[in-house]
């Protein structure tokens, strides 16, 4: 008898979703699927679920912010193994996506049975790309994806919101802070990331969004 696994479906498409999870319980009779459309949702789903064994995230889910939610995940839960599923399917970001950490990388265009080959490739604990092979780059980018995988976090959450554009004050009322805490988490994320300022963190940051493809 199959051990029992869970999976994460985080994929704010529904008939993609629902399509993805019949596939899903036809092919792995013995998985328990969850679902997720918000990266909200996702990161309750990782609080409340005892070890899951996958996760299928979307980047383009809403909140992902690129591959920060990815880089953010295997930092907090390096024993899930992340798969990604996107409708991007350039060599540029499947390379990205395995360098920050993702154990797959299926395009949305992918036929059922070489999906359930890449799940099955990725559970026993190989890595599966659509041509089988990838380039890990140790570029900048790499390096300042350790150094925010390194924020604790809290201290992600406030680089998101700086992101956002809000104010010092306006994140202390969000997170029931005071604005000096604010200021003191500041100091320790422009510390780690090695950047003097907000604009620069900012730019930090959005080195890690996934490039959209242009349509002329």
């Amino acid at each position: 008898m199959s051990q029992p696994i869970t999976m994460i479906i985080a994929d704010d498409h529904p008939l993609f979703r629902q399509a993805l999870s019949g596939m899903l319980a036809k092919q792995f009779p013995q998985a328990d699927l969850l679902e997720a459309q918000s990266i909200p949702e996702l990161e309750q789903l990782l609080v409340d679920t005892t070890t899951p064994d996958l996760l299928l995230l979307d980047l383009d889910i809403p909140g992902a912010q690129g591959f920060n939610t990815l880089i953010q995940i295997r930092h907090n839960y390096p024993h899930i193994g992340v798969v990604i599923i996107s409708g991007f399917e350039d060599k540029d970001t499947i390379n990205k996506a395995m360098t920050h950490g993702a154990a797959g990388f299926i395009p949305k265009s992918t036929p059922i049975d070489e999906m359930v080959d890449a799940i099955n490739t990725v559970l026993a604990g190989k890595l599966w790309t659509p041509d089988g092979d990838f380039s890990a780059n140790n570029s900048h980018a790499s390096m300042m994806a350790e150094k925010i995988a390194s924020l604790t976090p809290q201290q992600y959450k406030i680089l998101m919101m700086f992101a956002d554009g809000l104010l010092n004050k306006q994140i202390a009322y969000e997170l029931g802070l005071s604005e000096s805490t604010i200021k003191s988490h500041a100091s320790t994320i422009f510390l780690k990331l090695g950047v003097r300022n907000r604009t620069q963190a900012v730019i930090a940051l959005n080195e890690l969004q996934v490039s959209q493809p242009s349509f002329e």
